[in-house]
């Protein structure tokens, strides 16, 4: 009779990476349901166009390189890149664009690289960056939330909008879309106008604009999970938060009718988003404490200054992907101590 050998720890444990992955997209679903509570359909409807194009674009890539199909396709990272991406996009953005970004994440940014592991940048910010330089006005274009949305479409209209860029009789683009809270802040602050005259405006909610500060309250959950459940540690949302809110606060401290509150930064946009699901990718950030707390903090005060005084209003994406960049030398820096050596010199 033959037995198998298995190495140690002689138990067998479902696969680490589609554990993973699965914790992450439940994780998501709180948020997803938020963004699709305030935003209506068209975030379902982009989520299942970016996941089945992902998954389409990983099993031809892998196709043509003569790999089995299976073992990547069944580890989700592919679905998790996918629905990362199709919650940064606008609602009613075009489905050929949707196509366009997700393939260029899982066919350039990921496999191209050598797939899950190899990437050097995160695909689903590589996807997002790509769309806004090429598309701005597209991607700029969002709905209002439900509570000020005086034109909802339903699910047939959404799809009519998406599919065919036709709008109901009556209704034009500009009369159904908006500018992000962050975008509208930014561009009245450039007029020169006093941030308590700014939110005066019904957009705003406590902190960040109505509806997005609740969105960014479920992801925020769906961090925290994470965080108990070992998924991903503290050290590069903590950070990541930190550093973004202290700087914010700083120059509020410093002028309250220029800069916004620091937690205005932290309720809008993709912060909580980038934070707990985007910065803590463990392929392309840093792997030693150290780094991480660098890594995350570096992403929040690049965050800011490119909302303060750059060209892109919400620059998450942007600060992921430069620090992606950065992270194999910040680890080589930051490598801990090898234990039983000494500083130079006192071997």
């Amino acid at each position: 009779m033959r037995f198998p050998l298995i190495s140690s720890p002689h138990s067998e444990r479902p696969n680490s990476v589609t554990q993973t992955m699965l914790w992450v997209i439940l994780t998501l679903v709180p948020g997803s349901l938020a963004m699709t509570w305030y935003f209506g359909w068209g975030i379902p409807i982009h989520i299942a166009l970016a996941t089945l194009t992902a998954i389409a674009s990983e099993g031809v890539v892998l196709k043509l390189r003569g790999r089995r199909m299976a073992p990547a396709l069944n580890d989700l990272s592919a679905v998790v890149t996918a629905l990362l991406f199709a919650l940064a996009i606008p609602p009613l953005l075009p489905w050929w664009l949707t196509v366009l970004g997700t393939a260029f994440a899982i066919i350039v940014v990921k496999q191209l690289y050598g797939g899950i592991g190899y990437n050097p940048f995160n695909p689903a910010m590589a996807g997002y960056v790509l769309l806004l330089v090429s598309y701005p006005v597209e991607m700029t274009a969002w709905l209002p939330p439900e509570m000020l949305n005086h034109n909802p479409l339903d699910l047939e209209q959404t799809l009519a909008a998406i599919f065919g860029s036709t709008l109901p009789a009556g209704l034009s683009w500009d009369a159904i879309t908006m500018a992000t809270p962050l975008d509208q802040m930014r561009t009245q602050l450039d007029l020169n106008i006093m941030i308590s005259e700014i939110r005066q405006s019904p957009l705003w909610g406590d902190f960040g604009g109505q509806g997005w500060e609740w969105v960014g309250n479920w992801f925020l959950l769906g961090g925290l999970v994470l965080l108990f459940k070992r998924i991903i540690s503290w050290h590069i949302p903590l950070s990541m938060l930190g550093a973004l809110l202290v700087f914010s606060m700083l120059f509020h401290f410093l002028d309250q009718e220029a800069y916004p509150f620091g937690l205005f930064h932290i309720f809008s946009g993709g912060t909580l988003l980038g934070a707990f699901f985007i910065a803590t990718d463990p392929v392309t950030a840093c792997t030693t404490k150290k780094g991480q707390l660098l890594f995350g903090a570096s992403i929040g005060i690049i965050t800011y200054v490119i909302r303060t005084w750059g060209g892109y209003p919400d620059a998450v994406a942007f600060a992921v992907l430069l620090m992606n960049m950065a992270a194999p030398t910040i680890d080589y820096y930051t490598q801990p101590r090898v234990f039983g050596h000494g500083e130079r010199g006192n071997d």
